[in-house]
């Protein structure tokens, strides 16, 4: 069956516990979905496990980013290989809420190019977490909500839904970190494209070490911030801008 989503994971050394994520995301999602699990090299702890769920449920396709190492160029692969005209994009930690990717998943197919799990929301909750990272988070959450109009509470959050079209027409600038939930939403915001928004409660990873390095891409976070506040410009000219960064 044609899948009608592609949830793509990067992980990074996860080892056996991409086996749990990988079953809850299985067992909350209805659509018919498959599972990009995107790894940077084949030595990476993740594969023999990643490939064992493959063997057990069709779903789930272990794929090697070619396109440099990092969290920027893994969603970029997977997004770049995904099958189905809606992507969402979660983290292989266990801190998303697999149940909202049937609700970003049907927003996206109403229209929105960007579907946002807000932790900001009423009825949405970041739980855990390093203090700095929150604060950020959410004043750059609130003002960009309030004063740029993106149309979510939460656009840092990397958990997000995706017109895979949009995507084709704007370009993917981001080359680091975990920016590109930001660098897209701002782009909907300056394309003048519908935004949305479900609650989700976000919790701390509780095995493992974070991957996220804040003082290295804060620098990237602040260039599509600021990108938001922009005038509205053209799917053409941002798709020359992509191809010329």
């Amino acid at each position: 069956m044609t899948p009608r989503v592609s949830i793509v994971i990067p992980v990074f050394n996860e080892g056996e516990s991409i086996v749990t994520c990988l079953g809850r995301v299985l067992d909350a999602v209805t659509v018919p979905c498959e599972v990009l699990v995107v790894h940077d090299f084949p030595e990476d702890t993740t594969v023999p496990y990643a490939e064992k769920c493959a063997a057990n449920d069709d779903r789930v396709r272990p794929v090697l980013n070619d396109y440099g190492r990092g969290p920027a160029h893994a969603i970029r692969y997977g997004i770049d290989s995904a099958l189905a005209p809606v992507v969402v994009v979660t983290m292989a930690d266990g801190s998303d809420d697999p149940r909202q990717i049937d609700e970003l998943t049907w927003l996206v197919e109403r229209g929105v190019v960007v579907a946002a799990a807000s932790r900001y929301m009423p009825g949405g909750q970041q739980v855990g977490g390093p203090p700095l990272k929150r604060l950020l988070s959410r004043v750059a959450g609130k003002s960009l909500h309030m004063v740029a109009r993106v149309g979510t509470r939460d656009a840092t959050n990397s958990f997000k839904g995706y017109s895979r079209e949009f995507i084709q027409d704007v370009g993917i600038e981001s080359r680091a970190g975990f920016e590109i939930g930001l660098e897209l939403t701002a782009k909907a915001k300056r394309t003048r494209s519908p935004v949305a928004e479900v609650p989700t409660v976000w919790l701390d990873r509780t095995d493992g070490v974070s991957n996220f390095k804040i003082a290295k891409w804060l620098p990237a976070y602040l260039r599509w911030y600021l990108f938001a506040f922009g005038p509205t410009l053209t799917v053409e000219q941002l798709r020359h801008r992509a191809t010329t960064h």
